[in-house]
């Protein structure tokens, strides 16, 4: 099932990283919503920052929300 959401944040893998999709393409591994804001800017989105990041309903959040960043 495709998800309606443009940016989707996958489940914490074993080291703790999460992959990150935008607008259907992977656009790299976060660590941390920093690293998220930073793949949203690569991306164009230039008003990010990790509140924004933390609460907007653009973001799915699989696994977890903005503040998990461990495996379960």
């Amino acid at each position: 099932m495709v998800s309606p959401q443009p940016i989707v944040v996958f489940p914490p893998g074993a080291d703790g990283g999460r992959r990150v999709r935008v607008g259907g393409r992977f656009v790299g591994m976060a660590y941390g919503p920093l690293d998220v804001v930073e793949f949203l800017r690569l991306a164009g989105l230039d008003e990010v920052d990790d509140d924004w990041v933390r609460e907007s309903p653009l973001i799915e959040w699989r696994g977890g929300g903005a503040r998990v960043w461990q495996p379960h």
